[in-house]
């Protein structure tokens, strides 16, 4: 039912199994006395606790942990890392600055938007195939139909310099035998053998681990968006140090203008 009726159900209470705070006494997370049932988490931890509802395996957490320190990069040239510097040049408060930042994040071709196609293109895809598709037909009836290929290739390069080390972790966790890892490389020297600048990249690496450790795309997407954050920080306050309107200035003379030539105004 949706309508009046089922707003008017939820009027003026809160129906929740996520939690609650009691000033004063205690706070519940997910079911748990926050204070005591999980003061031994660490702040990812319970993160990922919140997300999932359950305690995700050590390895799992390692992984992604370690791949949030693989991907900070303090270079105020990257798009968002841009908008954070910009914020600083400009004097806004660190929240303003780092939120906004955050909120492009989400870039379909290289941010964290990518990511939640990826898993959610290998999910299907092994659906596909366990129907009895051929992985060929599949991946070219895919790109045939307009669909767009998540996790491959990458803009400015066509290597990850991320990937060697994450592997690297992934096989000391005893995580780099999983299902979808394998799907994941299978597409990727499909696209080798046909000649296609579709190399796999951080995100579908990512992604396939995310598919074999269980989790939706939704799951994964809560999970990752922080994962430039660390990497903003620095791009923030080198800004803000300068003098204002110093981090990329752009004189009106590098300014492309062509709409209408300048005019004089009649006095009034």
């Amino acid at each position: 039912m949706s309508g009046p009726h089922t707003l008017a159900e939820h009027v003026g209470v809160l129906r929740t199994k996520m939690g609650a705070a009691f000033p004063g006494q205690r706070a519940v997370f997910r079911g748990h006395d926050l204070h005591r049932d999980l003061k031994d988490l660490d702040w990812f931890s319970l993160c990922a606790f919140g997300i999932f509802g359950r305690h995700v395996p050590r390895e799992h957490i390692q992984l992604m942990s370690t791949v949030h320190v693989y991907t900070s990069y303090p270079d105020a040239r990257l798009w968002n890392n841009r908008v954070a510097a910009l914020a600083g040049t400009t004097r806004s408060t660190p929240n303003l600055a780092i939120s906004a930042a955050q909120a492009i994040s989400e870039a379909t071709i290289y941010g964290r938007g990518n990511e939640f196609r990826a898993l959610d293109f290998f999910l299907k895809t092994q659906q596909a195939l366990d129907a009895g598709t051929s992985l060929p037909d599949y991946l070219e009836h895919f790109l045939r139909s307009g669909g767009r290929l998540a996790g491959y290739g990458r803009p400015i390069s066509t290597s990850d310099e991320r990937m060697p080390l994450t592997l690297a972790l992934a096989a000391k966790l005893g995580l780099s035998h999983g299902p979808y890892l394998k799907l994941a490389y299978d597409i990727d020297r499909y696209f080798e053998s046909t000649g296609r600048q579709l190399r796999m990249n951080l995100s579908s690496l990512l992604s396939a681990f995310a598919a074999d450790f269980g989790w939706t795309p939704r799951e994964f997407n809560l999970l990752v968006h922080s994962a430039f954050l660390a990497g903003m920080y620095p791009c923030y306050l080198e800004a803000a140090d300068k003098p204002p309107g110093a981090t990329f200035p752009t004189p009106c003379r590098d300014v492309v203008y062509e709409g209408s030539p300048a005019r004089d105004w009649p006095a009034r």
